[in-house]
């Protein structure tokens, strides 16, 4: 008999899917909350969104009674743990959860499962046992960045670290990823580092501020969404672009691409998918509906190479960044022996 491909995949689809959608009618009285602690990216922008899409279908579908998104306005810990704890009162059925701090919000996200209420956190989670947790393996890209970096200057290079929001637990995790490459490769010596704000224009004042202090760099190791203001920097002080690691934002894969054509640039680009948050909500989702998952996922990151740079901008709106799609069916594969 022959197999058809296209059939196959759709009924393969099916199967997976059908599971989750008989059992969402479970859910559409529910109500899904986002406490989110920090808006002033692209990459915080994209995860907006892309959680107010997702949850603006549930709802017409159905599936869910709504899914309202909050975001603090100064990025304090003590104020997002307020946040969560008014989420409480309104008697919301989850929480999910960007965290200003793995630690800080504790108390106030176990306040929120004592009250049985479901807590997810992603992208910055936290260390409450009763949470879920989902989020990109974040020290691996760092390492991954050294990786690269030593494959591009076997002889050694000096790098110039740009970190991202103090205190935040994404930016500890690649920190940490990119001490340990420091370590196994010692010809990579890390000669200085700042604090970019996953912000562009922060990131260009901050490398602004040290490079008169310092040497000739040939590397700088970003975290995302400061890539291109790196660069702005280095051509104001009129010093030649460094190879500089990108988060998959579109500025600064604009400038990667120019600087191919021109000159045969030479980089590479990882990042979490800003649609994280939409695997959240299925997660959250799915928790309501009485499934049985982990508390801990992760979420595959998003990489882009010098090969797949032009395929990889393209459908990527001015100031947007790479993404992915996630939906309910994600959340089975995830948790899928073969993901584990």
């Amino acid at each position: 008999m022959k197999r058809h491909p296209l059939r196959s995949a759709l009924l393969s689809t099916a199967l997976l899917v059908t599971p989750f959608m008989l059992a969402q009618a479970a859910t559409a009285d529910k109500t899904i909350a986002l406490s989110n602690n920090y808006a002033g990216n692209s990459w915080r922008q994209g995860m907006l969104a892309s959680w107010q899409q997702t949850s603006e279908q549930a709802v017409k579908a159905g599936t869910i009674a709504g899914a309202d998104s909050f975001t603090t306005g100064e990025n304090q810990a003590t104020e997002q743990a307020a946040q969560i704890q008014n989420l409480i009162l309104q008697g919301y059925s989850a929480i999910v959860i960007d965290a200003a701090s793995p630690t800080a919000l504790n108390g106030a996200v176990k306040q929120a499962c004592d009250a049985g209420i479901i807590v997810v956190s992603f992208d910055g989670v936290v260390t409450e046992p009763c949470a879920y947790r989902i989020s990109m393996d974040f020290k691996q890209s760092g390492q991954q960045a050294m990786d690269y970096l030593a494959k591009h200057f076997p002889q050694g290079a000096n790098v110039l670290e740009v970190r991202g929001l103090a205190g935040v637990s994404v930016d500890e995790l690649i920190h940490s990823g990119i001490s340990a490459g420091a370590a196994q490769y010692p010809q990579l010596k890390i000669i200085g580092s700042v604090n970019g704000n996953w912000s562009q224009t922060a990131a260009q004042k901050a490398v602004a501020g040290i490079l008169p202090s310092l040497p000739k760099i040939d590397a700088v190791v970003t975290q995302g969404d400061d890539g291109f203001g790196v660069a702005q920097a280095f051509s104001a002080a009129g010093r030649p672009a460094p190879v500089i690691i990108f988060g998959n934002r579109e500025e600064e894969l604009s400038w990667w691409k120019k600087q191919k054509d021109a000159n045969g640039y030479e980089s590479f680009s990882i990042s979490s998918a800003p649609s994280i948050s939409s695997l959240a909500f299925w997660v959250a989702q799915q928790l309501l509906d009485g499934k049985q998952l982990p508390h801990d996922l992760l979420s595959p990151a998003l990489s882009v190479t010098q090969d797949t740079l032009e395929s990889s901008l393209k459908g990527v709106e001015k100031g947007g960044i790479v993404s992915q799609a996630y939906s309910v069916g994600d959340v089975a594969k995830l948790t899928s022996p073969t993901a584990r």
